[in-house]
């Protein structure tokens, strides 16, 4: 009668050892992801501060910032398994067979991947850099990381562009040359004088310093005959910084120039024949 007793006391005893020494490296395991990662986070931000302190591209920086951090979060993945119990060919064994499954998986984050390398080593666009990019997205580049770019757009949102088509589609580099020119269309009554609005076009522009007489100076010309109106362009030179606000105050001071010398801004119209 004490025979199943005695058996049921030993498996008891055998699973409290178990569990015991399962608990202990489960525990340990934990502790060693939370310090683990930890430590990772502080490593990758004193190789950010190495970089800085070296002066190098912000672009770089940035990237192998978060390359490195990736990385050394992985080895410690590694060292948990391994502390769980798990064999070192066991994991190599998983880890090779991950990689062809995440691999199709996630071939367009490896695309995004390349594209960064892409991007680095190319340089269509650096940290600073005002891009516009194929997809419309308009911005200042903030940080150029593993798989995705940070643009930081006018208007104070923060958008995270995949870096794959990034370094596929057609980008223009805003800022990389300090001055853009600008073609105003101005618009104007039939019968009203073109040399008269030549002229106090060229008065306004002339008068304002943000208007550059390099790598050209400003011109007033007819574009187009349209229905309604005659258009004449404004076309001057300016740096970036002022590609915006010089549109802005010329054209006010067109709006309030132009009507005092006798020309007109036409509205839409429509002649209607009517046939008796």
């Amino acid at each position: 009668m004490n025979e199943p007793v005695s058996n049921f006391g030993g498996t008891l005893t055998t699973l409290t050892d178990i569990a015991v020494q399962y608990g202990i490296k489960l525990l340990t395991a934990v502790v060693i992801l939370a310090i683990g990662i930890w430590i990772a986070n502080r490593l990758a931000q004193s190789f950010k501060k190495i970089m800085d302190a070296r002066r190098l591209d912000p672009s770089l920086t940035s990237f192998f910032t978060s390359f490195v951090s990736v990385a050394l979060k992985i080895m410690v993945v590694i060292i948990v398994l391994t502390t769980v119990g798990i064999q070192m060919t066991s994991i190599v064994a998983i880890l090779g067979a991950a990689s062809l499954a995440v691999g199709m998986a996630l071939s367009g984050t490896l695309q995004n991947f390349a594209g960064g390398i892409v991007i680095l080593l190319f340089k269509p666009f650096v940290v600073g850099d005002t891009i516009q990019t194929a997809s419309g997205k308009t911005g200042t580049v903030a940080k150029i990381m593993i798989f995705t770019t940070e643009l930081h757009t006018g208007d104070e949102q923060i958008a995270f562009l995949p870096n794959g088509p990034l370094s596929n589609g057609e980008i223009i580099n805003l800022s990389r040359q300090p001055e853009r020119r600008v073609d105003m269309v101005i618009n104007i009554g039939y019968g009203d004088d073109i040399n008269a609005a030549r002229a106090v076009s060229l008065e306004i522009l002339g008068a304002d310093k943000r208007v550059l007489s390099k790598p050209a100076a400003p011109v007033v010309f007819v574009k187009n005959l349209s229905p309604n109106s005659v258009d004449i362009v404004l076309r001057y030179w300016t740096g970036f910084g002022d590609y915006a606000s010089s549109q802005a105050d010329i054209m006010e001071k067109i709006y309030n120039e132009f009507p005092k010398r006798g020309l007109h801004f036409p509205f839409p119209q429509l002649d209607v024949h009517v046939d008796k």
